[in-house]
């Protein structure tokens, strides 16, 4: 049985709420779950200590028995020193989006184009 820790959303419409949890991985996002770990409140502050509340030996037991946990519940436990700290690389992250790219080029040959005028 594969076991995940991730978030379980609560809260209403645009009030997100996450609850910490161990589940199996088969079953629903919200759905069941074997334990509750903490919760994760993404409106307060970054710097709010009431932000992310985990229950590290709780996480530590399940990580412990094979748990996997998914790309956020892993920085929040990399924030709290549980687990080592993992390298990412996003290469596409600086590049800009298609129409900034087409902005760029329109607005280089505009300029160009006035250069070559003034000659």
């Amino acid at each position: 049985m594969a076991i995940k820790i991730r978030l379980a959303r609560g809260g209403s419409k645009k009030r997100p709420h996450y609850a910490i949890v161990a589940a199996d991985s088969r079953m629903p996002r919200d759905g069941r779950f074997k334990e509750k770990l903490g919760t994760y409140n993404p409106l307060l502050a970054k710097d709010s200590e009431d932000r992310v509340k985990l229950d590290l030996e709780r996480a530590q037991y399940w990580l412990d028995h094979g748990a996997q946990p998914t790309d956020r519940v892993a920085r929040f436990l990399e924030a709290a020193g549980v687990v080592a700290k993992k390298e990412r690389n996003n290469p596409k992250k600086a590049v800009p989006g298609k129409a900034a790219q087409e902005r760029a080029a329109a607005k280089a040959a505009k300029a160009e184009e006035a250069a070559a005028g003034e000659e």
